[in-house]
């Protein structure tokens, strides 16, 4: 099959078969097929969208690309997340110990981020010494001591959805309804789960922006989840504020070890607790306990220990990664706070340093915003509404004007 004219035809509206499908994915994985053919395929799917057969046969073609988990026969019930994303989204860190203390196994395989929505990887990554690059073989393993893992995609799991997912990041097609639920659903399946719960998010932080197009989106993922063996459940959230009260990497997991240890704020713990019962037998109650006692906590210590991480970092990890600047943004005006923009904040921290603009970037551990305030609460002019982190004073200048710019009191 010619290449450019699979493109062509997509650009132009056509449907495409599955052998079409097929033989570009294949093309792509092998390298025979360069990015910027794929880029512009991602494009035109951008434009022009798939229908339910041609995202299925998409989602199909990826998982295949690779090799999925293959579980023993006495293994408990098997069950995951995903979230579309959304500014200073760290329920995965949270929510996968805390399954695991059901005695589930929840084998996360987990991404960078995209766009303003930072990566579960890029936040692991900031405790020291933890490993996301684990073989199949190592978490098959882990999975057995301790019932959790949090991973990166192996070189054999869904290969063609690791090098999409790159070119998806820094070509702006990362809303695409296709390729959201064929990236999704192929590392899902590859996990081999009995259920999967995603949180759809929508708002100005998340790639939907209306709830219309989050539930078309999430029916999309839970037609093709069902269709293909996996009890998929789907949760509806808001993406206009961010999660918590902190966006960026490093302070991200300081937020959720203060989760799993009983505190945090308010909307990260019921959002937790809200997908963790959609998947786990145990109820509400049972699964706070387990946040308030201790348990989830332990869970996640043994995991960080598993995956060469330092548990000691654990325990005062605020000053893990100092920031050279760390100033506070107060409010211009006294009143109720009505907005605190999370596409403002989300873009203000990727600026800082806290996400990618280029595939290959690195990301700065150290800097975003902690201390943010909530929509609801009562200000008086002058009171601190955010605390940037940055690695300089003039980002912490530029960071300051950016939040503000979608901050609304009155």
């Amino acid at each position: 099959m010619h290449v450019p004219t699979i493109i062509e035809r997509k650009r132009d509206g056509k449907t495409l078969d599955e052998g079409e499908i097929r033989h570009l994915v294949q093309a792509f994985t092998d390298g025979s097929m360069p990015d910027y053919q794929m880029s512009a395929f991602a494009m035109a799917v951008y434009f022009q969208g798939m229908d339910a057969g041609e995202t299925a046969a998409l989602t199909r073609a990826m998982l295949e690309s690779g090799t999925s988990f293959a579980w023993p026969s006495h293994a408990p019930r098997v069950v995951d997340k995903h979230s579309t994303g959304g500014v200073g989204d760290k329920v995965s860190l949270v929510l996968a110990p805390l399954l695991a203390c059901d005695g589930l196994w929840v084998p996360m395989i987990s991404g960078r981020g995209l766009g303003i929505t930072g990566g579960t990887l890029d936040k692991l990554e900031s405790i020291p010494g933890f490993r996301i690059g684990l073989s199949a073989d190592e978490a098959l393993a882990q999975i057995g001591r301790i019932g959790v893992v949090m991973m990166g995609q192996t070189e054999s799991i869904c290969p063609a959805d690791k090098k999409l997912y790159a070119l998806r990041d820094v070509t702006a097609t990362v809303p695409s309804r296709p390729l959201i639920v064929a990236s999704i659903l192929s590392k899902k399946l590859a996990e081999s789960l009995d259920a999967l719960v995603l949180d759809v998010k929508h708002g100005s932080g998340a790639f939907m922006k209306t709830r219309e197009d989050a539930v078309l989106l999430g029916e999309a993922m839970r037609e093709v989840g069902t269709a293909m063996g996996v009890e998929t459940r789907v949760c509806y959230h808001p993406m206009d504020e961010p999660t918590g009260r902190a966006v960026g990497n490093a302070l991200e997991v300081a937020e959720a070890i203060e989760s799993l240890r009983g505190a945090g704020p308010a909307d990260l713990r019921d959002l937790v607790l809200t997908l963790a019962g959609e998947v786990s037998g145990a109820g509400r109650e049972q699964l706070a306990a387990w946040l308030d006692d201790g348990t989830a906590f332990d869970k996640f210590r043994e995991m960080v220990v598993a995956q060469g991480g330092d548990p000691g970092s654990l325990d005062a990890f605020e000053q893990v990664h100092p920031a050279p600047v760390v100033r506070e943004v107060r409010s211009p005006r006294s009143g109720e706070v009505r907005r605190v923009d999370a596409e403002a904040v989300g873009r203000a921290a990727n600026a800082l340093g806290a996400g990618r603009s280029q595939a290959e970037d690195a990301v700065n551990p150290a800097v975003g915003f902690d201390r943010i305030v909530k929509v609801g609460e009562r200000i008086t002019a002058g009171d601190p509404i955010a605390r940037i982190h940055a690695g300089s004073e003039n980002d912490a200048d530029a960071a300051g004007m950016s939040f503000l710019s979608g901050f609304l009191c009155e």
